[in-house]
């Protein structure tokens, strides 16, 4: 990205990316939790999820839930809630996401098609933007704060971009004006965690008693038991085990709920990656949010429908 982006080439790139209405940038990605003083804080009163993305577990400054203890001395709370995705200049290029400002670690998934089904019988890819983006927090390979540009004058890091920095957490100052230090890098990759990434610390009863279970978030690098991603519409089978879409646009074909021509957050795509459009954590997932109705709280999981009685399940599958 360059230094002086025009209105509509990036901020409208970034919602139409996400298929959000004009909101302004909003962050993508990101573990759902910070640990607190204890493994009961009351994160569904501290979360509302309703409103926007400050209120939600999206939000890593976590200023909403009034983190404190351990965590406050591993990890940099930057005090802005969006430049943990994102930044308005100096982007990272190695990845196409609208002003990516997090660390780029060119990690290999394990897929679906490697369980040896033959239940699939369409295409499976590497993921794409629209999972790694996702993958970039929710493999629990690095860390939540690790990013390029940090706000304020002489905090770009060039280098960073192409890689997991080890060195360059230490330059930031936390809120108590103390130097922090690469701890958090260092629990997620290195001995005598051997790599473990945030579930050294984040596995329930198997992690320290402060720290919130991040097993369920925090997948790793092996997708084999989750939902694929990067896998083609199969359109042999369009109309009898899955619905077609009913709208396309130039890289989104999606179910147009309200027949309104625009890929609304609130409904279910695929994204052209490649020459294909292609299933991946954003065809199910708003990480910014969405709501059912006005002023309700957000649908659970960050789902862009609700899954009542398997509503977002059969949007695409017919059964």
């Amino acid at each position: 990205m360059h230094a002086h982006p025009r209105p509509d080439s990036a901020l409208s790139k970034l919602r139409r990316w996400m298929g959000r209405p004009a909101a302004g940038f909003a962050l993508v990605g990101g573990l759902l939790a910070l640990s607190g003083d204890a493994p009961a804080a009351d994160y569904p009163t501290n979360f509302n999820n309703t409103g926007g993305i400050a209120n939600t577990r999206h939000n890593l400054t976590q200023s909403t839930a009034g983190v404190s203890g351990a965590m406050i001395t591993v990890r940099n709370n930057y005090g802005e809630i969006c430049v943990y995705c994102h930044t308005p200049h100096g982007a990272n290029e190695n990845i196409a996401a609208p002003l990516w400002n997090r660390t780029f670690k060119s990690n290999t998934y394990q897929t679906y098609d490697q369980l040896g089904t033959s239940t699939i019988t369409a295409n499976i890819n590497v993921p794409g933007v629209n999972s790694l983006t996702c993958l970039s927090c929710h493999d629990g390979t690095v860390a939540v704060d690790s990013i390029i540009n940090m706000p304020g004058s002489g905090r770009y890091n060039a280098s960073a971009k192409t890689s997991h920095q080890e060195a360059f957490l230490d330059s930031w100052i936390n809120s108590g004006n103390a130097t922090k230090s690469n701890n958090h890098h260092a629990l997620a990759t290195t001995s005598p965690n051997g790599g473990a990434g945030c579930l050294a610390c984040h596995s329930g009863p198997d992690g320290p008693e402060v720290a919130t279970d991040f097993t369920v978030f925090a997948i790793g690098t092996d997708l084999r038991n989750d939902h694929p991603v990067g896998i083609d519409i199969p359109s042999g089978r369009i109309g009898k085990d899955f619905a077609a879409p009913t709208a396309t646009l130039d890289r989104v074909s999606f179910y147009d709920a309200d027949g309104d021509s625009k890929a609304d957050s609130n409904e279910v795509r695929y994204y052209k990656t490649g020459d294909s459009y292609r299933v991946e954590c954003a065809s199910c997932h708003d990480p910014h949010g969405v709501a059912p109705s006005d002023g309700a709280p957000f649908n659970p999981s960050f789902l862009r429908k609700s899954n009542a009685s398997s509503a977002l399940c059969l949007t695409c599958h017919a059964l």
